[in-house]
């Protein structure tokens, strides 16, 4: 298994399906465009790839808050529902965090869906993670 940065739009496609299965809202093109927007943000998208199949991937962004200070932030982690508890998902997550921490992060962060209870698990049992606050949205 190998782990890199997708960079380019050919790249991102290839990812889509994969993708597809934690955003399911998206279409291909809209994902385009908000990956897209999310680089000029600092959004990186990473893959765990085996035999040239796509079986993880993730987007991070490095931010800095008040809250937690320099931080690595995971905005998507999703394994192939076919490859799922084989530690692909394990694997590209440890990655990236030693990639935050070679960038100065201290800590890192992310949301899960209230409903995701077997990633809320993984989370806390597999990886080390506590569960520290709430998220709230309002759409407009």
């Amino acid at each position: 298994m190998n782990i890199r940065e997708l960079t380019t739009e050919a790249e991102w496609r290839r990812a889509y399906p994969v993708m597809k299965e934690l955003r399911t809202h998206l279409e291909p093109e809209s994902y385009l465009q908000l990956v897209q927007e999310m680089r000029g943000e600092g959004y990186r998208l990473f893959a765990l790839e085996e035999d040239g199949e796509i079986l993880a991937v993730t987007g991070v962004t490095i931010r800095t808050t008040l809250y937690y200070g320099k931080h690595l932030f995971i905005h998507d982690l999703v394994t192939r529902a076919d490859r799922r508890s084989r530690g692909c998902g394990e694997r590209l997550l440890s990655y990236v965090e030693e990639w935050g921490r070679s960038r100065g992060c201290g800590s890192v962060a992310l949301t899960s869906g209230l409903a995701r209870r077997d990633a809320h698990r993984f989370y806390e049992e597999r990886m080390g993670y506590d569960r520290v606050s709430h998220v709230f949205r309002k759409i407009f």
